[in-house]
C-alpha cells in the first residue's frame, strides 16, 4: 500500500477507514464520520501522522530503525488517527515512543518545550520560523517556571530568578492548580495575558488548603530567559567560614551560557568564592566537551583590559573546590560534561543518575506548525554510549519535589560537603 497520503483529497477521506483496514466494529462506541468538518480533521490527522512517519524513515539516526517494522507501525497508528475525536498529538508521540530513543518527540503550541526548542534550533529553522513567529522572535507568555507533571498534577520543579514566578514567591514543590479559576496549563493559562495580573491557585502541602497568589505574566524569549535566570540566580552562600558560590546553568544550548559562567567565576559575583556548586539539574543540554576546561587547572588565563576598564577573560579557570549537582532531568550535552567531570576527577557529583538521553537531535517544523524533535545521530563519549544509561553521582541524594516547600536536599548536601574544612 502506498503510505504517502499527502495527495489524498477530502472527498476520499470518507473511504479512508476502509482503505486503511480499520475494523469499525472494534470501536462500537465511536461515531462514524458524518460531517465534512470531521472528515477534514481525520484527513489532516492522517496527513500529519504520515508526515512524521516519513520524516522518521528518512532522517532517524539508525537506518534500520532499530529493527522495527516501521511500515506496520505506521499502518497501526494511521488506523488510530482515522478515529473521529482522536488525540493526534498523543497518537504521534506513542508512535515515536516505539523507537525508544531520546531527542524524539512531537510538540505543539501548548508545550513550553515547543518554544524552547524552536529558539534553540532557530538557526536551522530560520526559513520556516517567520510563518509561525511573524516578528522573527520566538516567544510566548509565561511566568518563568519549570513544571513537572506527576500523577496528573503540575508541580513547580524550577523557579527562574528575576521572573514573575520568583517575584510571586513560588517555590519548588508548589502544586499549580488553576489560573483565574480555570485548570492550570503551562502555556495556554497565560495566553495573551502579558502584563495582566492573574490569580494562580496553588497548594503547598499534601492534602492542605489551596491559596491564591497574584502573578503578572510577561513575554518570554527562551534563550534570553535562561541566560538572565542564570545570571540573576548566581550567588554566594555563607556556610560557616566558607563562601560557596552557586550557579544554575539552566541551558547550554548557546555558547553564551559558557561565556557567562566564565565571567561569573573569573571577574563576576562568584570570583571571590572559596568553593563552587555547579548546578546542571533539569533544563536543556547542548554543551560541548571543551566546556570542562574551565575546571582544568592547567593552562594560563589571559585578561584583556580596554582603556575604559572593561575586562575580557580568555581561557578562564576555576582552581578551587567544586561540587556538581545532577538529577533525572540532567540530559544531553550536560551528560557529556557530567561524564567527563567524574572520569577525570574534577570534583564530587551529588544528586541522582542523569537521564541517559544522549543522542544528537534536530528540530523540524511541520506543515501544521507543530514541531518534531528527532534523533539524527548517535553519540559516544570516550567510546562509551550513555544513551539509556546516564551517569551515576558519587553521592546519591533522592529528591521528591512534591510539596517540598522550597527545601532542596541535594543542594543542602553539596553545601555541607563544601563547608567542611579541607581534610575532613
Amino acid at each position: 500500500m502506498n503510505v504517502g497520503l499527502r495527495g489524498l483529497s477530502i472527498a476520499f477521506a470518507m473511504a479512508l477507514t476502509i482503505q486503511l483496514g480499520v475494523n469499525r466494529s472494534a470501536f462500537p462506541e465511536t461515531p462514524s464520520v458524518s460531517t465534512s468538518a470531521e472528515t477534514a480533521i481525520v484527513h489532516a490527522n492522517v496527513q500529519l501522522l504520515d508526515e512524521v512517519w516519513s520524516r522518521v524513515r528518512g532522517s532517524f539516526y539508525d537506518p534500520q530503525l532499530k529493527g522495527l517494522d516501521w511500515e506496520a507501525i505506521g499502518n497501526r497508528y494511521r488506523r488510530q488517527a482515522t478515529i473521529p475525536g482522536a488525540d493526534i498529538s498523543r497518537i504521534i508521540n506513542r508512535m515515536l515512543a516505539e523507537l525508544g530513543s531520546s531527542h524524539t518527540g512531537y510538540f505543539t503550541l501548548s508545550d513550553p518545550a515547543y518554544y524552547d526548542l524552536a529558539d534553540i534550533f532557530s538557526g536551522s529553522l530560520r526559513r520556516n520560523l517567520p510563518k509561525h513567529f511573524p516578528s522573527g522572535e520566538v516567544s510566548y507568555t509565561g511566568i518563568g517556571v519549570l513544571t513537572r507533571l506527576i500523577d496528573g498534577r503540575h508541580f513547580v520543579s524550577g523557579v527562574l530568578d528575576g521572573f514573575p514566578a520568583a517575584a510571586a514567591r513560588l517555590t519548588v514543590g508548589d502544586e499549580l492548580i488553576a489560573v483565574d479559576g480555570a485548570p492550570f496549563e503551562p502555556v495556554m493559562s497565560f495566553f495573551e495575558k502579558a502584563g495582566q495580573g492573574v490569580t494562580l491557585t496553588i497548594r503547598r502541602e499534601a492534602g492542605g488548603q489551596t491559596q491564591n497568589v497574584a502573578v503578572t505574566p510577561r513575554r518570554l524569549r527562551p534563550n534570553d530567559m535562561y541566560r538572565e535566570a542564570m545570571a540573576n540566580g548566581a550567588r554566594i552562600i555563607e556556610a560557616g567560614a566558607q563562601k560557596i558560590g552557586y550557579v544554575h546553568v539552566w541551558s547550554y544550548a548557546r555558547p553564551a551560557y559558557q561565556e557567562l559562567l566564565e565571567n561569573l567565576l573569573t571577574i563576576g559575583k562568584l570570583k571571590n568564592a572559596d568553593a563552587l556548586i555547579w548546578d546542571l539539574r533539569d533544563g536543556w543540554g547542548g554543551a560541548d566537551p571543551h566546556y570542562l576546561e574551565i575546571f582544568n587547572p592547567r593552562g594560563p588565563t589571559m585578561t584583556l583590559t580596554t582603556r575604559d576598564g572593561k575586562k575580557d577573560i580568555v581561557n578562564g579557570k576555576w582552581r578551587k573546590p567544586v561540587v556538581l549537582l545532577i538529577n533525572e532531568g540532567t540530559r544531553s550535552g550536560k551528560e557529556v560534561l557530567t561524564h567527563g567531570f567524574k572520569k577525570y576527577g574534577f570534583g564530587l557529583i551529588v544528586g541522582m543518575r542523569s537521564a541517559g538521553a544522549l543522542l544528537a537531535g534536530r528540530a523540524y517544523l511541520l506543515s501544521n506548525g507543530g514541531l518534531l524533535l528527532l534523533a539524527v545521530a548517535d553519540v559516544s563519549v570516550d567510546g562509551e554510549r550513555l544513551e539509556g544509561r546516564g551517569v551515576a553521582p558519587h553521592i546519591e541524594v533522592p529528591f521528591d519535589i512534591r510539596y517540598a516547600k522550597g527545601t532542596d536536599p541535594q543542594l543542602a548536601r553539596a553545601i555541607d560537603l563544601l563547608a567542611r574544612p579541607v581534610g575532613d
